[in-house]
């Protein structure tokens, strides 16, 4: 059941990620995207690599590493390129 109710709950932190894409980007912390984006690496490899594959979970944090990509080009247009 683990292999469903954990990537149920996880799903809040890409939720909250696209919901601030409409957001100034002036409130987003770099640290914290790079943070978010490594740590969504680290565990779509476990999800890809435990048996049976946890595909839910998978999806979960490739959804959020888009959504934090997206934020960190945000942060970079906003405070370098403008």
């Amino acid at each position: 059941m683990q292999h469903f109710w954990g990537p149920v709950a996880n799903w809040g932190i890409p939720i909250a990620a696209i919901a601030d894409i409409k957001k100034d980007p002036s409130i987003i912390s770099g640290k914290m995207t790079l943070a978010l984006c490594i740590y969504s690496l680290l565990f779509m490899r476990f999800a890809w690599r435990v048996q049976p594959r946890n595909l839910l979970l998978f999806a979960c944090h490739f959804t959020n590493e888009a959504a934090q990509i997206t934020q960190g080009c945000r942060l970079i247009k906003h405070e370098y390129l403008n």
